[in-house]
């Protein structure tokens, strides 16, 4: 079964009227193509917690896998890559790191933006981790 909405492709298992079989394997394809940075990591985030899901339950993980394809060709304005600091500490002394979007995405490309973007949309708590290893990202 594969049914298109607004550009995001979904696939599931092999009975419809099952309820139980949608549960399953449920895989959500974005193109980043042309599309700016936070509307892809929203989608994202949004599929990853299982919000676009007739089932949702806010204390469960969905299951859901979610492919950004085409991260490369992400639209991002220039102001926006000057702009955007990355900031981690390391806890300790002179262990303040700050980083650059354009320095970011020079370094390990479009991909690891989107990363970020869609783990600061997520929640933070034990679903976190597994969520984002829902996540892939293809350039």
């Amino acid at each position: 079964m594969a049914k298109n909405i607004v550009g995001t492709k979904i696939s599931a298992g092999k009975e419809d009227s099952n309820l139980a079989s949608l549960n399953k394997n449920l895989h959500y394809t974005i193109d980043a193509a042309g599309r700016t940075l936070g509307r892809v990591a929203s989608e994202a985030a949004k599929a990853l917690m299982g919000k676009m899901r007739a089932d949702y339950t806010p204390n469960k993980n969905s299951g859901v896998k979610v492919t950004v394809s085409n991260a490369g060709k992400l639209y991002i304005r220039e102001r926006k890559r000057s702009r955007t600091i990355y900031t981690t500490y390391s806890g300790y002394p002179g262990g303040l790191k700050k980083e650059s979007l354009a320095s970011l995405t020079a370094r390990k490309g479009n991909g690891e933006a989107i990363r970020r973007a869609v783990a600061r949309m997520l929640p933070r708590n034990t679903m976190h981790t597994p969520r984002l290893k829902n996540l892939s990202i293809t350039e």
